[in-house]
C-alpha cells in the first residue's frame, strides 16, 4: 500500500474529532468514529471532492489558507498545526494571538525554584513574569518591562551590567533571531521601531545582523542591596508558547556569589510579608 503521510494525518486527527465538538449532531447511524469527510470539508470550507482527493494523495498543493481551515476544523495544537504544513511541505507563519502571557502551569514551575532567579521572556523579549527572586535580581522588570528598552534606555543598566557591551550585543542578537522567525509579528515591528527611533547604540548593533539565541553562559552583575553576583544563566525555548522563553539563573554553590543570592532572597522575602 502507498504511504500516503499528509492524507494519513487527515484520516487520523479526523478520527478523533467528535461531531459535539465540532457543533454537529452526533446521529444515530454513524459508522466512522469522528467526523466524516463532507463534515471536515464543510467546516473548512473546502468542497468534498477537493477534501478526499487530499486524503486520497491526488491533490499534494493545498494552499496555506486551506491547511490553516483545515487545522482548524480538526482543532490542532501547535505542535499538530505545524506538523500538517510541514507534511505539505510549507512552513507555517506563526499564529496572530492576543498580548502574549506566560502559561499559569509555568508560572507555578516558577514559584518552585525560590533559590533560583528565573523570567520568562516573550517573542519581542517583554518580561512576561519572573519569580520572587528573580524580581529581586532585575528590580526593574516587574510589571511589564521590555528587556532591550531597559538594557539601552535606562541609564542604570549600564551599572547593573558589569559587562554591558557583552550584554547588548547578545540581547540584539537574540532579538534578531525572533525577528527573523516572524518579522510580521505586530509586537516585535513596535518594539523595533521605537528601539531604532530612540537608541543609536541599538540601531548599530542592529545593522550588524548578528543573529543567534540565548544560550548557557556566565553573568556579571552589581545589585544595591547585596553588591556583586557572578551567575550562570540558562535558556530554554518554552514549546508550548513559540517564541517565549524561560531563563534561569544559579549561582556556584558555596561562592560569594551563591551567599549574596540567599541574602537577596532572605530580602525578598521580608519585603513581601
Amino acid at each position: 500500500m502507498t504511504e500516503q503521510p499528509l492524507g494519513d494525518f487527515l484520516r487520523g486527527r479526523r478520527a478523533r474529532v467528535r461531531p459535539e465538538d465540532a457543533g454537529l449532531p452526533a446521529g444515530p447511524r454513524r459508522r466512522v468514529p469522528g467526523l466524516r469527510r463532507e463534515e471536515v470539508a464543510l467546516l473548512a470550507g473546502v468542497s468534498a471532492d477537493y477534501y478526499v482527493r487530499l486524503e486520497q494523495g491526488r491533490e499534494r498543493n493545498p494552499s496555506p489558507q486551506v491547511l490553516n481551515a483545515l487545522a482548524t476544523a480538526l482543532r490542532l495544537d501547535g505542535d499538530a498545526h505545524a506538523h500538517l504544513f510541514r507534511l505539505a511541505g510549507l512552513t507555517p507563519r506563526p499564529a496572530r494571538s492576543t498580548p502574549e502571557r506566560a502559561d499559569p502551569e509555568l508560572l507555578q514551575l516558577l514559584d518552585g525554584w525560590p533559590d533560583n532567579p528565573a523570567l520568562v521572556l516573550g517573542r519581542a523579549y517583554d518580561v512576561l513574569a519572573g519569580n520572587r527572586l528573580g524580581y529581586a535580581l532585575f528590580e526593574e522588570f516587574r510589571g511589564g518591562a521590555n528587556l532591550l528598552d531597559k538594557l539601552f534606555r535606562d541609564a542604570d543598566a549600564r551599572w547593573f551590567y558589569k559587562d554591558w557591551e557583552a550584554a547588548a550585543v547578545n540581547t540584539v542578537a537574540g532579538f534578531r533571531l525572533l525577528y527573523g522567525q516572524d518579522p510580521h509579528h505586530p509586537r516585535v515591528r513596535e518594539v523595533l521601531g521605537s528601539m531604532l527611533a530612540h537608541s543609536r547604540e541599538f540601531a548599530e548593533l542592529w545593522r550588524a545582523n548578528e543573529a543567534r539565541g540565548k544560550r548557557a553562559e556566565v553573568k556579571a552583575f552589581r545589585h544595591r542591596d547585596v553588591g556583586e553576583l557572578t551567575l550562570r544563566m540558562h535558556a530554554f525555548d518554552v514549546r508550548a508558547a513559540p517564541g517565549q522563553q524561560l531563563v534561569v539563573y544559579h549561582a556556584e554553590p558555596g561562592s560569594a556569589s551563591a551567599d549574596a543570592l540567599a541574602l537577596l532572597g532572605t530580602l525578598a522575602a521580608t519585603a513581601d510579608q
